[in-house]
């Protein structure tokens, strides 16, 4: 599995009320709710990101609430992946559930500008900014959750 795409660069801390600001949960339709995923920190990413696209982060990605919803309006709006220097406990473990895919690598999140494209394999690791030739290495998941992530999630996983 992999994906390639334009990097999206955020700051340390960017939180589930970033990510999906809680005014908008009165629906349970994510295709909804995606169209104001990151608003609050970034008005444009909606109607900029594409599939495969790359979100880089710095410490504590996705921290705050323990609602599914944060990684699942990042996956709808076509996100490839969510690179970052750290993760959020609770958010790291809701990417897996719901099947989106995270990695984290410090020194790709610090090197990698925003606009510039990436390539990431997911089974070596591998993350490869096109843009200035640079490589970085993250642990990639073992195969039984990168198998959860491409059957979309825990759910879908288990259904077979």
């Amino acid at each position: 599995m992999n994906t390639q795409g334009k990097v999206f660069k955020y700051p340390d801390n960017v939180d589930t009320d970033v990510i999906i600001p809680a005014r908008y949960l009165n629906t349970p339709k994510a295709e909804e709710l995606a169209l104001h995923c990151m608003e609050d920190i970034d008005d444009t990413f909606v109607k900029r990101v594409k599939p495969g696209d790359v979100i880089v982060a710095g410490y504590n990605f996705g921290c705050g609430s323990s609602r599914e919803h944060a990684p699942l309006v990042i996956k709808t709006c076509g996100c490839g992946c969510v690179i970052a220097k750290s993760f959020a406990r609770i958010f790291y473990r809701n990417a897996i559930n719901i099947g989106m895919p995270i990695l984290e690598c410090p020194e790709a999140a610090e090197a990698i500008a925003d606009g510039d494209e990436v390539s990431i394999d997911f089974t070596t690791g591998i993350i490869t900014d096109v843009t200035t030739g640079q490589t970085f290495k993250a642990e990639p998941f073992p195969p039984f959750i990168q198998s959860i992530i491409e059957k979309g999630g825990l759910l879908a996983s288990l259904r077979g």
